[in-house]
């Protein structure tokens, strides 16, 4: 079956568009490039062109030379590909005249990769992934990273009992107010980090079916969510976590925060946790423990002297001393 994807370019002073399948080429330009990186087995130029149907303004194209276009505002660019694809990593990277993007007869279901897929595609104001399958995947990494005008994002049917990376997933997208992960299916993650870096819209996040049994990695998880004035994680387990450092940082909106179901015993790094959550008047600690951590430096810089800081272990309580 041919999976077919539609892409609306808003051009501003007649840029330029390469498409290519190698990554490396890419690096040396700072152009706006459209990446099909997908297809296994396939090396050489004839191989992609027998494979790969390539369309601007309905007007078929070669997908290997740099193509100026004709006119500025919306151009629209077809991809059809002929055979099955596994990866769809980096595929609009650094995209950032594509304004909209139509999946709907995107219909492969042998995706594993879809790390980057969105990389700074800072134009992309909404994307429907409702037809979206996730079977298979096990990298979404960096999926949606620098999508910095997304308002809101519908990931319900983000159904996946395999995908073991999530770091970040949601790095930078500064715009995005509402984001629905209620069927988000974690019991594989292994790394949490940066997840939902720079996330200052957001004013909420419901969390609570995830499962971080697996989960090694959460430092900068919520870093910089400075609209976030509640956070319930009570379900999360954190038994296998090593690295927490920064996690919290600049959530200066977080009023109180229990996480007394925190178990830190394999925690190396804790350092920056909380700095500089400013409005924080409550802070429940009480089963951290602190033996096997290294780093604890500035855990509680910029809180404030009249934070309620619940906690029994002799580390953390020589660091409030600082406040």
């Amino acid at each position: 079956m041919k999976n077919e994807i539609i892409c609306q370019f808003n051009i501003k002073n007649k840029d330029n568009i390469q498409i290519l399948n190698c990554y490396e080429e890419v690096k040396r330009n700072k152009l706006d490039w459209l990446i099909l990186n997908g297809i296994e087995g396939i090396e050489n130029e004839k191989e992609i062109k027998e494979n790969i149907e390539i369309y601007l303004n309905d007007e078929k194209i070669d997908f290997c030379y740099k193509t100026k276009f004709e006119k500025e505002g919306e151009n629209i660019i077809k991809i059809i590909f002929n055979n099955p694809l596994k990866s769809l990593n980096f595929l609009f990277y650094d995209c950032t005249s594509l304004s909209t993007i139509n999946l709907s007869n995107f219909h492969n279901n042998q995706i594993t990769d879809l790390s980057y897929m969105f990389y700074k595609c800072s134009s992309l104001i909404s994307l429907n992934l409702f037809n979206f399958n996730i079977n298979n995947v096990t990298k979404m990494n960096g999926l949606f990273y620098k999508c910095s005008s997304l308002t809101s994002l519908n990931l319900s049917n983000f159904i996946s009992n395999n995908v073991i990376n999530v770091s970040y997933m949601f790095y930078e997208c500064s715009s995005l107010s509402s984001l629905n992960l209620s069927n988000f299916i974690t019991n594989n993650v292994t790394d949490m980090s940066y997840m939902f870096y720079f996330c200052s819209s957001l004013s909420s996040l419901n969390l609570s079916n995830f499962n971080t049994n697996n989960v090694t990695d959460m430092s900068f998880m919520f870093l910089f969510c400075s609209s976030l004035s509640s956070l319930n994680l009570y379900n999360f387990n954190t038994n296998n976590v090593t690295n927490m450092h920064g996690m919290f940082s600049g959530c200066s909106s977080l009023t109180s925060l229990d996480l007394s179901n925190f178990n830190t015993s394999n925690v190396k790094d804790l350092s920056y946790m909380f700095y500089n959550c400013s409005s924080l008047t409550s802070l429940n600690l009480s089963n951290f423990n602190t033996n096997n951590v290294v780093n604890i430096m500035l855990i509680f810089w910029g809180l404030k002297k009249c934070c309620k800081i619940i906690t029994n272990d002799n580390k953390l309580l020589d660091e409030i001393k600082y406040l």
